[in-house]
Order: C-alpha cells, then structure tokens, then sequence
C-alpha cells in the first residue's frame, strides 16, 4: 500500500505545481500584454472605475459604435473607424470588464451598460447629438441607450442587430433555442486564473478581422471572458429593457442585415439541420423588417454577400450606413 501512497503523494505533487506554474505564466503573459497592447483611447473614470473609450476626428453628429456579445469591444470596430473619423468624430469603447476598461459591480443588463456609456461620453466631454451604431446585441443596447437618453440620439445603424423578441420567435420556428452552448466558455472562464483559456486563445478570432485586432482581442481573452459571461446571463433582463421602445419617431434609421447563407461551421456550433438554418434565417429577416419599421424614415440593407460581423466582411456597408444617416441629421440642421 505504500507505493500507492507515493504515487498519490506524486500525483498531487504534479497539480500543485501545474497550478502554480499555470499561475505564475498567466500573472506574467497579462504583464506582457499590457506592455505590448496598450489602449489606443483614454480611461475615462467614471466614479470609481475606469471606461475605455476612443475617439478620433472631429465634427457633429457624433458617433457612437456598441459591439455585440463578443470580446472585440472597441477593436470591433477597427476596420471602419478611422474611415467614418474622417466624416465625423467617431467613438468606440469597451463595456465594464472588456479588453481595457474596469469590471463593474451587478447585473449587466441592457440598463446598467447604457448608463456606463452615458457617464463615459460626459465625463470625456463628448456631446450630442449622437450616431448609434449597434451590432449583433449592441442593437439592443442601442435601444435602451436611446430610451434612457433620447434627447442625445439623432440617428441609429442597426448591423446585424437583435431583436429584443428573437429568443422567442426563434425558437417557435425551429424548436428550439438557437445559441451556442456556453459551458465551454464558462469553465474556460473559472480556470482563467491559470492561464486555461491563453491555450485556444488565437482561435476564436473572425477570419477577416485585422490581425492586430484578432491579437489584442485573443491577449486579453482571459480578462474579458468572465465580463461577457456576465453579459451574457443577463440577457433576458437586457432583451426586456430595450423591448420597452419600439418606436425612434423619424430619427434616420439605416438596418444592415447579413444574408449570406448560414455556414455548414454555423449549423453545427447551433446544432441545426440546414432546413432548419433556412427556417431561422426567414425569421430573422421579418425581425429585421419589423426594426426597420421602428422609425417613419427606416430603410434596410440585406448584404447577400455577408455573414453576421458585417463590419469584418463588408466594412464598406457599414461605412456607407454611417454616412448616410450622419448626412441625413447634417440635412436636418
């Protein structure tokens, strides 16, 4: 029974130090990376803690770009910025926890991230009128955002956008939820402090996103999964806020929808048959058709040629989109 025990004293040797090795590496690699990834805007405090936001150019309206349930945060964006800073000034920043901005306390909720948003364009000295640009669940915040502080919100770009009745009508149409399954993620996230998720890290970045963006995003995965989880759980909540408002009046309002066929990839992360694909599909261009009717001067865009991170596949669309509804309030004035 005592080589037993040596081998159980070994076993537990072993764990201890893989514990403490994965440990001591994660606590150097997050040093490493604050040297090699610096925040391109400033820290705006906020009362306690710190938003990153960046903004570039200059002019008015301003816009404001809201990334969706993702890890980009502000470099989801990167591709289009600079080019929409050269119209108008451009903003894009990083939720409570994302990339280079502080975690926040409680529920993160459509409500709670709005009013972030809101204390960080102040405090920065950004003004209204503001551009929305919402993609994928920065729709719905987007949404919640303008009932909060509808004053400040002249205009509105939908990419990819949610709608706030999507889990439901989804569902009824294939029977079943259509979301990934979020286990993964969340043990990924409890072992973060080891180092875990710096293993798969590079590969969960879009195809064609810039590669310093798929970098910056991929050094600070282990930082910013456990704020997008939290996100993530409060969905429902997040959904309910922005379904309170379902009219923006005659604000310009430009809807970009992806209608390139769902991958083969798509289908088995959903776990769907490709007749079920073609029936959520169909669902999801009647909730993008019922978005559009949301404003009196609504007009919607379907890119056959785009999957859901249209501003990674067709930059140019959303560019365009931008301008259109930045040239559209100029008109206004």
């Amino acid at each position: 029974m005592r080589w037993l025990k040596r081998i159980g004293l070994g076993i537990l040797a072993l764990l201890v130090a893989a514990v403490l090795g994965g440990t001591g590496y994660e606590m150097w690699a997050r040093h490493r990376v604050a040297a090699e990834f610096a925040p391109p805007g400033k820290l705006v405090d906020i009362g306690g803690r710190r938003i990153h936001l960046d903004c570039r150019g200059a002019g008015a309206p301003v816009v404001v770009f809201e990334s969706g349930l993702d890890m980009y945060g502000s470099l989801s964006w990167s591709a289009v910025q600079d080019q929409v800073a050269q119209t108008t000034r451009a903003c894009s920043y990083d939720r409570a926890g994302i990339l280079w901005s502080d975690r926040a306390p409680g529920a993160r909720n459509g409500a709670a991230i709005a009013s972030d948003l809101h204390a960080a364009l102040q405090a920065a000295g950004e003004r209204a009128p503001y551009v929305m640009v919402g993609h994928s669940l920065g729709g719905p915040y987007v949404m919640t955002f303008t009932r909060q502080f509808g004053d400040d919100v002249a205009g509105i770009v939908f990419v990819d956008a949610s709608h706030p009745d999507q889990q439901r009508r989804l569902k009824e149409a294939i029977g079943q939820q259509a979301e990934p399954s979020m286990a993964g993620p969340k043990l990924a996230a409890a072992l973060a402090w080891m180092g875990v998720p710096r293993l798969f890290a590079g590969s969960v970045g879009h195809a064609r996103a810039p590669a310093r963006a798929n970098a910056a995003m991929s050094a600070y995965l282990p930082r910013s999964l456990r704020p997008m989880l939290d996100e993530q759980a409060a969905i429902d909540a997040t959904f309910s806020d922005a379904g309170a408002l379902r009219s923006l009046g005659g604000r310009p309002l430009v809807v970009l929808t992806a209608a390139a066929p769902l991958q083969a990839s798509d289908l088995a992360t959903l776990k769907l048959t490709s007749e079920q694909g073609q029936r959520l599909q169909a669902v999801w261009f009647e909730l993008h058709d019922e978005e559009t009717s949301w404003s009196s001067h609504g007009r919607q865009v379907r890119l056959g040629d785009s999957h859901h991170y249209i501003q990674f596949e067709r930059p140019d669309a959303v560019i365009d989109a931008v301008r259109e509804v930045v040239n559209d309030i100029r008109g206004q004035s």
